[in-house]
């Protein structure tokens, strides 16, 4: 404390008070799969743009693998789909397997889209790549379920199951992933009952759209649409809707025509569809998680709870070493209090009052004197999530304007 002495303005610091707690970017993607060109390791790029992702990874010409087998380029169509759809930034891991020749190698197996740590740059290859990036919140591996009913299945099906496992590893990321081409609805059924987890979603069918690059038509997987889509659908409407009736930018026309009854049945078993509907076009018409879990079967469930955690996670760091008491314990309740308050005024959290929508506590009821002698300051945060209107029911009746004839409640 400086002595006042002289007439004058004095400035001093003052100890840690609350500190605001900012939402953190949900929408930014990271795609893992073979590219025509481009870095096989060390931290990936941030794309902004199409042409961004052209200048570094290559066009969307056809890939030519060593074993002869042309495919698609479903990187190069992802990123376009994902970028048309709404998505502003995008990471992208290359994948790979003795890139030589004229070629782009031989067709990448599960444990190069796994990938693993190290390097010239060490910073990984594949999926452990994508470990680097914090920013990172939607993965997915476009064209890895491509020919898994012609011999890839296996490779399709343990990728998928690595989308998932690194998505649960970061925590704060959700997977988003293909149904394969061809699939009929009960393989498609199949494939989900092969998954549960509550951080990734299934999506069917695959979508047509006009192929620059052939000037024809051209069926590519879901995924990058749907990625768009999240970020659209975060940037004007909040992470904590649900991602669905949404329009799908660029569609044509999908592989299968899927009626009323085969999208109710297809969404009950977890498997989020793309359905046509006159007048309105083409539209993801689901979403629910692969999660057996009642509690965690909606998409935007899960992401806004990784909204939340990831956002007081990053916006409370600044309570770390500080004396753990009374001052402290205050200033980290308020500083949640004050973030929850504003999901509440933006409509994310249920309650006519904010007490009705969340609590937080953080005082002595929430910690044992073990607790204390540790070093562990525990807060215990409840809130009461929006859900999705899934079903819509309008009940009318009859009314002979004397107000004794109206619909039973």
């Amino acid at each position: 404390m400086p002595e006042y002495v002289a007439p004058g303005v004095y400035v001093e610091e003052d100890g840690p008070g609350p500190k605001p707690i900012e939402g953190l970017n949900t929408s930014t993607a990271g795609f893992v799969g073979p590219t025509r060109t481009g870095p096989t390791e060390g931290p990936p790029n941030l794309i902004t743009s199409l042409s961004e992702f052209e200048r570094i990874y290559g066009d969307g010409q056809p890939l030519r693998f060593a074993e002869s087998v042309r495919m698609p380029n479903f990187m190069w169509q992802a990123a376009r789909a994902f970028f048309d759809n709404g998505g502003q930034q995008l990471y992208v891991a290359r994948v790979f397997r003795p890139l030589q020749g004229s070629s782009d190698g031989a067709r990448p197996l599960a444990d190069d889209y796994a990938g693993k740590t190290g390097g010239a740059r060490g910073a990984g290859t594949g999926l452990r790549m994508l470990e680097q990036i914090d920013e990172v919140s939607i993965v997915a591996a476009p064209g890895a379920t491509y020919g898994m009913e012609g011999g890839y299945e296996n490779e399709a099906e343990q990728i998928a199951s690595a989308l998932i496992a690194h998505a649960e590893l970061m925590l704060y990321r959700f997977a988003v992933l293909d149904s394969g081409v061809g699939q009929s609805a009960a393989q498609v059924g199949a494939l989900r009952q092969r998954f549960n987890s509550s951080y990734a979603a299934l999506y069917y069918p695959w979508v047509q759209v006009a192929d620059p690059i052939t000037g024809g038509k051209i069926l590519v997987p879901p995924s990058g649409f749907v990625a768009g889509i999240y970020a659209r659908n975060d940037a004007s409407k909040g992470v904590s809707k649900a991602p669905a009736n949404e329009v799908v930018t660029l569609a044509v026309g999908l592989e299968q025509l899927l009626d009323e009854n085969q999208g109710t049945a297809l969404d009950q078993e977890g498997i989020n569809v793309l359905r046509f509907f006159t007048g309105r076009g083409y539209l993801v018409w689901g979403a629910r998680t692969v999660s057996s879990d009642p509690q965690w079967k909606y998409v935007n469930l899960r992401r806004y709870f990784a909204y939340l955690e990831h956002s007081i996670d990053s916006g409370t760091q600044w309570a770390v070493f500080e004396p753990n008491g009374e001052t402290l314990w205050a200033n980290v309740r308020q500083s949640i209090e004050n973030f929850l308050l504003n999901e509440w005024k933006s409509g994310a959290l249920l309650g006519q009052k904010p007490e009705q929508a969340y609590f937080v506590r953080c005082d002595q009821t929430t910690m044992t004197q073990n607790d204390l002698d540790n070093g562990r300051l525990v807060v215990l945060i409840g809130v009461a999530p929006v859900q999705p209107a899934e079903f819509v029911i309008f009940r009318i009746g009859q009314w002979t304007g004397d107000h004794k004839t109206q619909p039973d409640q």
